[in-house]
C-alpha cells in the first residue's frame, strides 16, 4: 500500500523506459538511503547506484569527472560551489535533511547529558584516551565537531586526544570497535543501534556550531536523466521525509 501510495503522490515516471541515477551521497546519510533505496525502485522502476563518502572527497571526486547525476552533499557549501563552478544545475539545489551532531561513548553512564564529560577535562581519570571526529576539512560533521570545540574553549585541551576519520562512518566505527573512548557522530548513527548498544550520549546543541544544513543538488551529467530527476523528486516526497525525519534527521 505504502508504494501505491507514494506513485500517487510523486508520480514518478514508471511509465517510461527504466533507467539508472548514479548518486555521490555523504556517508552520514548511509543508513538512511538504504531504507529508501528499495522503496524508491520499486515506486520508479529504475535503478539507484550509490557512492559515499564525505562530502569533500565527492566534491573532489566530481571536480575530477567522476560520473554521478545527483549529489548529496552534507552541507550546503559544496553543492552551492558546483553551481557556481557550472558543474550543477542553478534551480535544482534543496535541503533535503537538517543534521544533529552526538557525542557518543559506547559505554554506559560515561557521558552526562550535559556534555560536562568534556568540560571537566578529567579525561585520564575516566580512561578516556582518544576523542574521535570526523576529518573538518572534508567532513560537514566534523567540522561542526571542531566549531563545538571551538565554542567550548577546548581546541588546545582536546588536541593530544583528538584522532581523525576520513569521514563520519569511520568516526562512528573508532567509537563503536572501543579505539576511541568519545566522538561526535551523526544523531542518526545513533538511531541505528539498539537501545542496549546506545552506550551514553549528548545532543550537541545548535548554539554551538553552525546548522548542518544538508543540500542535494542535480549534477548536470544528469541533466537530461529521468530517473535522477525522479530520485530528486522522491527525495521531497512526503513518505521519503518522514522516514529521513524518523532517523534523527531535521
Amino acid at each position: 500500500m505504502l508504494c501505491f501510495s507514494l506513485l500517487l503522490t510523486m508520480s514518478l515516471s514508471i511509465g517510461a523506459e527504466a533507467g539508472q541515477v548514479t548518486a555521490a551521497i555523504a556517508a552520514n546519510f548511509s543508513g538512511t538511503v538504504k531504507d529508501l533505496k528499495p522503496l524508491f525502485e520499486r515506486a520508479s522502476g529504475h535503478r539507484l547506484v550509490t557512492s559515499l563518502a564525505s562530502s569533500g572527497t565527492l566534491f573532489a571526486q566530481i571536480h575530477n569527472g567522476a560520473p554521478y547525476d545527483v549529489f548529496l552533499s552534507a552541507d550546503e557549501q559544496r553543492p552551492q560551489q558546483l553551481i557556481r563552478d557550472g558543474l550543477a544545475v542553478a534551480d535544482s539545489a534543496f535541503i533535503y535533511a537538517s543534521g544533529q551532531l552526538v557525542l557518543w561513548s559506547n559505554k554506559t553512564e560515561l557521558i552526562d547529558p550535559q556534555g560536562n564529560i568534556l568540560r571537566n577535562a578529567h579525561w585520564p581519570k575516566k580512561d578516556i584516551r582518544h576523542i574521535a571526529l570526523a576529518n573538518p576539512k572534508t567532513a560537514p560533521y566534523g567540522r561542526a565537531a571542531m566549531e563545538t570545540l571551538r565554542t567550548m574553549q577546548l581546541v588546545e585541551p582536546t588536541k593530544a586526544y583528538r584522532i581523525t576519520g576520513q569521514n563520519i562512518a569511520q568516526t562512528f566505527q573508532f567509537v563503536a570497535s572501543g579505539n576511541a573512548q568519545l566522538g561526535f557522530i551523526a544523531e542518526t548513527q545513533l538511531l541505528s543501534l539498539t537501545k542496549s548498544e546506545r552506550g551514553s550520549y549528548w545532543r550537541v546543541p545548535k548554539e554551538m556550531h553552525k546548522p548542518i544544513q544538508q543540500m542535494a543538488v542535480l549534477l548536470n551529467r544528469g541533466r537530461e536523466n529521468s530517473a535522477a530527476q525522479d530520485f530528486l523528486k522522491f527525495l521531497q516526497s512526503p513518505q521519503a521525509q518522514s522516514i529521513i525525519r524518523g532517523q534523527g534527521y531535521r
